[in-house]
């Protein structure tokens, strides 16, 4: 298995080849945007950490990340929250051994798995409820294991371990142990926008009130997940599989304010956000 240091090593190559060929397309314009390119070797190792539930090594999933000296911000296109093409009313999902389980939970039904509608799943914490609309046409083998997940109490008395409050904006969550490196002892494989996708090194935006999955690379889901509070720029190779409800909303509005433990721009978040309870409705 390759290591952690080999996977940064070869994300770093790789951004260094885009950047390369990038310049080369855009020597024309104002060298700062230039910079910003370069900038963002610099936070190639920021952005969601998730790690596999196959093992132990943390793997670094990137976003890009504007210097404050820029004049001139990369543009992304906002990821659109439907399908190009509907998927049929059902579909069969796959759920693969892998790693052990943090905590206990069966696996998801796999046949004849619902695309299409809803369900709302809410999550009750001490800093009020973060309810999340989970939206079945886009990503139903997701949803259908978020919402087993909840059914089954995987989520109750966890904590969200990490919030993230420069480049990009998210609280993570789903994890039992806490440490991000928990899962539930089997893997899934990604669905939209990956699947759609026909190029996944550029970044969109994925705005602020969407949900997806925290993965430690393309077709290694397992429970967790993360909520951007703000627009976040993001290679698609996340999951989208929902939107965070308006109360929801004010609700992590409330837990970005306070920031990271420390003063951090990426850790543990200052004020303990742990899940009571998360419900199916």
């Amino acid at each position: 298995m390759s290591t952690n240091k080999d996977r940064r090593q070869k994300a770093l190559s790789q951004l260094e080849k885009e950047i390369k060929s990038r310049d080369l397309k855009e020597k024309t314009k104002p060298l700062t945007v230039v910079f910003a390119s370069l900038a963002v070797i610099l936070v190639v190792v920021g952005g969601i950490w998730y790690a596999s539930t196959r093992g132990t090594e943390d793997e670094a999933i990137t976003a890009e990340e504007t210097s404050a000296t820029t004049t001139e911000a990369p543009s992304y296109e906002t990821l659109s929250l439907a399908r190009t093409t509907p998927l049929a009313d059902t579909v069969t999902c796959e759920y693969t051994d892998a790693g052990e389980a943090s905590r206990t939970v069966s696996k998801p039904a796999t046949e004849n798995i619902p695309a299409t509608g809803t369900v709302t799943v809410n999550l009750a914490t001490a800093q009020g409820n973060i309810g999340m609309e989970l939206d079945r046409s886009v990503s139903p083998c997701t949803v259908n294991a978020v919402e087993h997940f909840a059914a089954e109490g995987y989520y109750n008395d966890t904590v969200c371990h990490r919030i993230t409050t420069s480049g990009i904006y998210v609280l993570q969550c789903g994890d039992p142990s806490g440490t991000g490196a928990g899962g539930p002892g089997f893997n899934f494989a990604n669905e939209y926008p990956t699947d759609e996708a026909t190029d996944t090194t550029n970044p969109v935006i994925y705005s602020r009130g969407t949900i997806a999955m925290a993965n430690a690379g393309v077709g290694t889901n397992g429970s967790q997940f993360f909520l951007n509070y703000q627009d976040s720029p993001l290679q698609p190779n996340y999951t989208y599989f929902g939107k965070i409800t308006d109360e929801g909303l004010a609700t992590l509005d409330s837990i970005a304010a306070a920031g990271a433990a420390d003063g951090a721009s990426d850790g543990a978040p200052a004020t303990e956000v742990r899940i009571s309870t998360a419900t199916v409705s």
